[in-house]
């Protein structure tokens, strides 16, 4: 764009040219732009009607469609959102936790569990992850950490983890879960990159979580916004659509919600049978990365999520999504340990062949050092996140923010474990991580 003639359509604009870029598309939605049977336009773009059905007081064809992905998945009752998993999250939270409960979190929470513990008074307590996915990844919670964790806190309302991580590495759900139920407690699971893993029997729901949001436009043909909340409590269940409704928009999309109801058709008919055969492809892929030098995540992971660790081969992350990117390869996401490709059965085969071309034509270069594991503990607590995030906050420099009170939660990236939580202190060793990560400036409390 010529910043002397502004485009009268920015947005849009910007959408056109990157698509006249061409790049193959790792990255979500797992459509990946072409999907034949989403035969949606402008004119399925309706609202509540007599005929259409309400969203959080579904009667007719939307809880039929409900009904139908519950039955898919395993579940007593699956409620649709067209507000992302955003929307799953905070409804999962606000039915199985409620205003003022305490809940056991896992630290690599999204920021929409961390808003939802702000907006219901939620007390969380933080339990650090074990290291063991290899240099630079956060590594998994395990199900002794939950047990030492409820035991400690035998008040806490409910359990909260998030597996796959967005590198791909799955938890010990079913080891979790026998914990949870000794105690009598609910686990619940952000499965937002996992709602394909119903075609390899790992879904969490599958394997004992009380309750999981599921993020389904990440992997299935669905458009931008589709989610199911998934439960298996049925004192539970009257509960989800009215705490749903307190955080979602009265104007529910009804292409998402379609779009929803069409994989989910697709995904009984096929689309279980086409992860199983991406599987085979991707562990083509990680076979030839290893055997060029990249590092891989150790331990369960996803079988059709490609992370590739390119430090053995000197390159970042980040300078290694670069060299994909000019080979015409767009990934997920990068940082500075890995780079994380997010394949599902739309991607043509084209995509596969160029991107197995780029893996074999990496660069090889001097080693760059072990990244390490940079979140060994937790930072003081000053303030509860409800606290945090209403009161007055200003941005300033990172640089200057040691024994300042974060108002956000400052994380590396997006998807990663947070330095720090909403009403931490922030300390020396917080600001260079945050530094280090390219974090120059933080919302902090005036």
């Amino acid at each position: 764009m010529n910043p002397q003639n502004p485009s009268s359509t920015p947005l849009y604009d910007a959408l056109q040219a990157h698509l006249q870029k061409n790049r193959a598309s790792f990255h979500t939605p797992g459509h990946k732009g072409y999907c034949p049977f989403l035969p949606l336009d402008e004119a399925f773009d309706l609202t509540e009607l007599p005929d259409t059905d309400s969203l959080y007081e579904a009667e007719s064809c939307i809880r039929q469609s409900e009904a139908a992905a519950a039955r898919l998945f395993g579940a007593k009752y699956t409620a649709v959102s067209s507000g992302g998993c955003s929307l799953a999250i905070q409804g999962m939270l606000a039915a199985f936790a409620g205003a003022g409960s305490k809940v056991i979190f896992c630290r690599n929470l999204h920021r929409s569990a961390v808003n939802a513990c702000a907006l219901l008074g939620i007390d969380p307590v933080w339990v650090l992850h074990t290291p063991d996915a290899g240099s630079g990844l956060p590594g998994r919670v395990g199900a002794e950490d939950v047990r030492n964790a409820i035991e400690r806190h035998p008040d806490a309302s409910a359990v909260y983890l998030t597996s796959p991580d967005y590198y791909g590495c799955l938890s010990d759900i079913p080891s979790i879960a026998a914990v949870c139920r000794l105690h009598r407690i609910p686990l619940l699971v952000d499965n937002a990159h996992g709602t394909h893993l119903i075609s390899f029997g790992r879904h969490p729901l599958t394997l004992g979580a009380s309750a999981t949001a599921c993020s389904a436009h990440k992997t299935l043909p669905v458009l931008t916004g589709g989610a199911w909340l998934h439960c298996n409590v049925e004192a539970a269940i009257p509960r989800i659509k009215p705490a749903m409704a307190l955080f979602g928009s009265t104007s529910p999309s009804y292409l998402i919600m379609s779009s929803l109801d069409l994989a989910r058709d697709w995904m009984e008919r096929e689309g279980m049978a086409a992860f199983r055969g991406l599987a085979a492809t991707v562990a083509e892929l990680r076979a030839l990365a290893l055997n060029k030098g990249f590092g891989l995540p150790e331990g369960e992971c996803d079988p059709v999520r490609l992370t590739l660790l390119p430090r053995p081969l000197g390159m970042s992350g980040n300078a290694a999504a670069d060299f994909f990117r000019q080979r015409g390869a767009e990934c997920e996401h990068s940082d500075a340990c890995a780079v994380v490709f997010l394949l599902t059965p739309f991607n043509p085969e084209r995509d596969v062949r160029l991107l197995r071309q780029a893996i074999a034509d990496f660069p090889h270069g001097h080693p760059l050092p072990d990244a390490g594991s940079t979140f060994d503990r937790l930072p003081v607590r000053i303030l509860s996140p409800r606290e945090a995030l209403l009161r007055p906050s200003l941005v300033i420099d990172t640089a200057h923010a040691a024994g300042r009170i974060a108002a956000e939660a400052a994380c590396p990236c997006p998807p990663g474990v947070p330095v720090v939580m909403p009403g931490e202190e922030i300390d020396e060793k917080c600001v260079n991580i945050l530094l280090n990560t390219g974090i120059r400036r933080i919302n902090v409390l005036e």
